[in-house]
């Protein structure tokens, strides 16, 4: 599956630094000041060894336990002080401990984000974020779950609501999102989807929305936060009993977890570790990411 199809939400963090260190993502309500630039590597890894069939859920000893594992490079860069552009370049294998299934690995898909506030009005800011991803490598995208990604390119809009406490650093964040997937080309002259069967090698992927709710503290030398997240395909069919999954599956998940970062001065830390409560076409796993992050001026002031 997919890296969100098996699990592994790998944490896109970017962290400030300067008077305040803090995290820079795609759905958060910090930014880079301008002309700073934040490099991030990130490690992630996720595993299960049971997953739902739709709505089934169960085990397959012809996989054992499946792994994906990622490494990540990241920066965010401060255009200005309300306007950031975030970049991701990630690694990605997959392997299993039984079967004789074959793991991927190779560069997945080149992701992109403008992020820009709209509003800040006594701790209270209004977000809006646009983005995309396209594919790095000719990577298998039919052969879940031991393939990389999709091969489908991406189109994403994302509105972001967040109350800061001024004086204690507590905050609620929520935000939205829609994206549009393209349409990819597997190895084969037909297939099965939706109970009929296509006689091309052209496979729709589901468009897919996200949502997620975050509560932490963010001070100027570290954060914490719980959250949890819900990914959901907007159609698409089931896994069939006793087979493989396929683009055309509609995938659902719940994840919940904790991120805590540390940063003094430029050199930070950050980790985050995340579980799938419930499911279909998913793994049910464990994850989590550490990352290393470094802020530095792009330009002289």
């Amino acid at each position: 599956m997919r890296r969100k199809l098996i699990g592994c939400l790998v944490l896109l963090v970017v962290v400030l630094y300067g008077n305040v260190a803090r995290a820079q993502m795609p759905h958060d309500a910090i930014y880079m000041p301008k002309k700073q630039i934040c490099l991030a590597g990130m490690y992630g890894h996720s595993r299960w060894n049971q997953y739902w069939e739709g709505s089934l859920k169960r085990e397959n000893f012809n996989l054992g336990t499946h792994t994906t594992q990622s490494v990540m490079l990241m920066p965010a860069i401060g255009i200005t002080d309300r306007l950031n552009v975030i970049l991701a370049v990630p690694y990605v294998w997959t392997r299993t401990s039984a079967g004789n299934l074959l793991g991927q690995e190779g560069f997945q898909d080149f992701s992109g984000w403008l992020k820009y506030k709209v509003l800040d009005f006594r701790g209270l800011s209004l977000h809006g974020v646009v983005g995309g991803s396209i594919p790095m490598g000719n990577y298998v995208p039919d052969f879940l779950p031991m393939s990389i990604g999709m091969q489908a390119k991406t189109a994403t809009g994302r509105l972001i609501v967040n109350y800061t406490h001024p004086a204690t650093g507590l905050y609620l964040n929520g935000h939205g999102s829609y994206s549009w997937r393209s349409k990819i080309r597997v190895d084969r002259d037909a297939y099965q989807a939706h109970d009929r069967v296509y006689n091309t090698n052209e496979v729709g992927v589901p468009n897919a929305i996200d949502m997620g709710v975050r509560l932490g503290v963010l001070k100027p030398k570290w954060q914490l936060e719980a959250f949890t997240e819900r990914f959901s395909c907007v159609d698409g069919d089931y896994i069939r009993r006793n087979d493989m999954p396929f683009p055309t599956n509609k995938m659902e998940m719940t994840t919940a977890g904790l991120y805590g970062k540390i940063q003094p001065k430029q050199l930070g830390l950050n980790a985050r570790v995340g579980r799938v409560l419930e499911g279909r076409n998913a793994g049910q796993s464990w994850s989590y990411t550490v990352g290393v992050l470094y802020q530095f001026n792009y330009l002289k002031k």
